[in-house]
């Protein structure tokens, strides 16, 4: 895994030292090497850079920008099946002078054009320049597991894995885009393709962006998506053999993700996810696994004592960590340079830290993210259904026109309970709507959208996300196999991944997310979903495999998220610097923010009156993030 940066300059004003500078911000991601290659054609300069993360053939062999068969290259990412490819490959006369997937991706572009995408099974984000057609291509796997941006005002092109490589380069303007705000405000992420920056978009995933240079024009070509395998017939098959089906698919994903020259590891929570990956690579090697886990000491944020259990189980080699109060503050610091785009994921401290921990002892390591959105893990599924079933339609109508009248704040005993106004708010629009995919998006909500008027102090528009995309899953999908492909393309995305991508990488870890493998995906959306929601059990299917390979007496206990104690933290260690980054004085001067109203939540907060924690997280990630990137 590494780091890629670039631009595409028709001034032909950019130099080699403004695309160094790009590119060096992203040591992190590849402290190996680094190299860079400017291209002068007539009407354009294009710079190429690349920060190394040696993961195969770490010989000077594979270091980038890469050229073969003319084409330039710089690639962050595995195709973990490259071998088989490049079997296929010489077999048609390629011949290849290393041992890396990178030199395996131009040669299957020259043999079969974008259309050798389709072969990959990896992670992968890359730009590939075709001086024949005068086309740069921008190509994202097909999760969204590796982060591209890029930016364009007519005059330059740049790219990079990070934002913080933009802020290099002179022709970048910094101008916040407020509906990007605003949907982070209500997220906690900035979903894709949106970004804080105006002219600043993410690649979607499973999209290639193709830049033909000589017309400075862009197309947006999707070559795979999550909704085509659930609109795909059902498939008649017994539980039972979707069962060995599945356990099959999950064995042969998570072998290839141990495919390194480098030490690998796994991260092991003690949930269904870490623990299937955990007992199935662990099944069938004699040298012992090495797993990593980070505790707390508030008993119930605390899932180490189980991971370790699990550990013991399965004979792994196991270390863990116990989070303080303290260690939140140290990495709180950072946090504005390890995403530098605005995000408040409520596990993004415990991420950082055991992404640190494994980096001791490994280079690469595999996490459980994917599991729960294909095999229904989360209640909100559940929830989002329930809410909007539990009364005929009629009555809900009703129920939300009466919720019209009423102020959730004048209603003694609840409006001081937890969150209860937002709370209100989203069921007045779920019952409005009748839909569970409405419900979904507004259970998704850590600040609802009358919330974010209420404490925004500039206009934003409501921009369209994949939660609005339920009307692409035909009527073969029943409601909870649309939220699950929903949830694929949002909280997945750009929550879990881009939480472990950053953390991982900002100390030169290589994460890697084996559930994610497109044949995992492709087979479970065409089961019928009483198969992963069996007789009221979450995650029946995955369950039933776990209980294969450890005892379900150590599995049986409540789904426990993997989350910081903030809710204590706050109010205790880290209370200075809620007033520190949250005070009337920043906030107007910022003038972004309706500073009383946050200044309100706050004082709330920490008077135990009901206000999500949540809430506060978010603008006070954004006050820090604004302070090290806007000032």
């Amino acid at each position: 895994m590494c780091g890629i940066a670039g631009f595409c300059d028709f001034k032909n004003t950019l130099s080699e030292e403004v695309l160094s500078n790009m590119t060096r911000t992203l040591a992190h991601r590849g402290p190996d090497s680094e190299g860079y290659k400017v291209i002068n054609e007539s009407n354009f300069r294009l710079g190429l850079g690349h920060r190394r993360l040696s993961i195969l053939d770490l010989s000077e062999k594979g270091n980038q920008p890469f050229v073969r068969h003319g084409i330039s290259i710089i690639f962050n990412g595995e195709i973990y099946n490259f071998k088989e490819i490049r079997q296929e490959l010489i077999q048609i006369g390629y011949t290849f002078d290393t041992d890396t997937d990178t030199e395996v991706i131009i040669a299957a572009y020259k043999a079969w054009g974008m259309d050798s995408i389709k072969k990959f099974i990896g992670m992968f984000a890359y730009a590939l320049y075709d001086p024949a057609l005068s086309a740069l291509f921008l190509v994202k796997d097909r999760v969204g597991v590796k982060p591209l941006y890029y930016y364009f005002d007519n005059q330059t092109f740049l790219f990079a894995s990070e934002l913080k490589a933009f802020h290099q380069n002179p022709a970048f303007k910094k101008e916040i885009d407020y509906d990007a705000l605003a949907l982070y405000l209500q997220y906690s992420y900035i979903p894709t393709p949106y970004c804080i920056f105006k002219n600043t978009h993410k690649i979607r995933p499973g999209h290639y962006l193709k830049f033909n240079l000589a017309k400075k024009s862009f197309e947006d070509i999707k070559y795979w998506d999550v909704n085509d395998a659930y609109n795909l017939p059902k498939l008649s098959i017994t539980f039972e053999e979707a069962v060995e089906e599945t356990d099959r698919l999950l064995t042969s994903a998570f072998n290839y993700r141990m495919v390194a020259d480098v030490p690998v590891g796994v991260f092991l929570s003690g949930g269904y996810d870490s623990s299937a990956v955990t007992s199935i690579l662990q099944k069938n090697r004699t040298e012992k696994i090495k797993t990593f886990t980070i505790g707390f000491h508030e008993a119930k944020f605390n899932e180490a004592t189980e991971a370790k259990k699990i550990a013991e189980y399965l004979g792994t080699d196991h270390t863990e960590y116990y989070c303080t109060a303290q260690d939140a503050i140290n990495v709180f610091h950072q946090l504005p340079f390890v995403y530098d785009e605005p995000f408040a994921d409520n596990s993004v401290v415990p991420t950082i830290l055991v992404s640190q921990l494994a980096r001791k002892s490994v280079t690469v390591a595999l996490s459980g993210d994917g599991g729960d959105e294909i095999f229904a893990g989360y209640n909100k599924f559940s929830q989002s259904i329930g809410y909007t079933s539990q009364f005929p339609k009629a009555v809900q109508t009703l129920l939300a026109k009466g919720m019209e009248l009423v102020n959730p704040n004048t209603i003694p005993y609840f409006s001081n309970t937890h969150n209860f106004s937002s709370r209100y708010e989203k069921m007045h629009d779920i019952w409005q709507s009748h839909s569970p995919f409405v419900a979904l998006k507004a259970i998704s909500h850590y600040i609802t959208q009358q919330e974010t008027k209420k404490i925004l102090n500039v206009d934003f528009a409501n921009q369209h996300t994949y939660f609005d995309d339920e009307g692409l899953l035909n009527s073969g999908n029943n409601a909870l196999n649309k939220l699950l492909a929903i949830d694929y393309k949002t909280f997945l995305m750009d929550n879990n991944l881009v939480k472990i991508d950053r953390a991982a990488m900002s100390v030169g870890l290589e994460g890697r997310e084996p559930f994610l493998d497109q044949r995992v995906i492709e087979f479970v959306a065409q089961l019928p979903s009483d198969y992963k929601i069996r007789n009221g059990v979450t995650k029946a299917l995955l369950k039933t495999i776990v209980h294969k390979y450890i005892d379900p007496k150590l599995m049986d206990r409540p789904k426990m998220p993997f989350i910081a104690p903030l809710t204590v933290w706050f109010k205790n260690e880290m209370k200075d610097l809620l007033h520190e980054h949250l005070n009337e004085a920043s906030l107007q001067k910022q003038n972004i923010f309706q500073a009383k109203e946050v200044i309100k939540w706050r004082d709330q907060y920490l008077a135990g009156a009901g206000i999500s924690h949540q809430k506060i997280w978010n603008i006070l990630l954004f006050q820090l993030w604004y302070n090290k990137w806007m000032n």
